[in-house]
């Protein structure tokens, strides 16, 4: 599914694995110790590389964590990408905790980081959404809102966001959202 803003500026849908779509810039469902892990992180650092670990491994040493709602940058190593933004987006509580910012905060850090690299393509997961136990639907409508938002900002250098999400549930409440928010009552 995709959807076009008016400058011409594209959000994608797929289903499948984020670690074989080409973008300049992949960003990567991390854990704020910036230590490698599961899901999206795991497959991440499996595809990509020893080398990424390398490099935060020296990003550790100068910052030590990396705070929730916030990101940082290595190279792609075997990625099909120049960069991975490694977003720590927060573990789902109760909704009452101050989530829904630092999963927003998540994305629009990676979109600034994005302009600041040179980014045209940027490839997202639904972050939080696996083992930190955001709910699905509140995730996208998130990530969907703060993307669409930057994409119909008129000083975007991005030009075309991909979510990559795994699984069919995944793809199928992210596509539902998208409909909802792009339809033309909701512009």
């Amino acid at each position: 599914m995709e959807w076009t803003s008016a400058a011409g500026r594209k959000l994608t849908l797929q289903e499948g694995d984020i670690t074989r779509v080409a973008a300049d810039a992949i960003v990567n469902a991390a854990n704020a110790a910036l230590a490698g892990g599961g899901g999206v992180d795991g497959a991440i650092h499996r595809a990509g590389g020893p080398g990424i670990m390398r490099e935060l491994d020296e990003i550790r040493a100068k910052i030590g964590r990396c705070a929730t709602g916030n990101a940082v940058a290595t190279g792609a190593g075997k990625l099909p990408a120049k960069y991975v933004f490694h977003a720590v987006g927060p573990v789902y509580r109760d909704g009452g905790q101050g989530e829904a910012e630092l999963l927003a905060s998540c994305y629009r850090c990676c979109l600034r980081m994005a302009e600041e690299h040179g980014v045209q393509t940027i490839s997202f997961p639904a972050i939080s959404t696996g083992v930190y136990g955001y709910p699905l639907r509140e995730a996208a409508e998130i990530a969907l809102r703060e993307v669409r938002a930057h994409l119909e900002d008129a000083g975007s250098g991005v030009s075309h966001v991909i979510f990559v999400l795994f699984g069919r549930q995944a793809y199928e409440t992210y596509a539902e959202v998208l409909r909802r928010l792009t339809s033309p009552a909701q512009i």
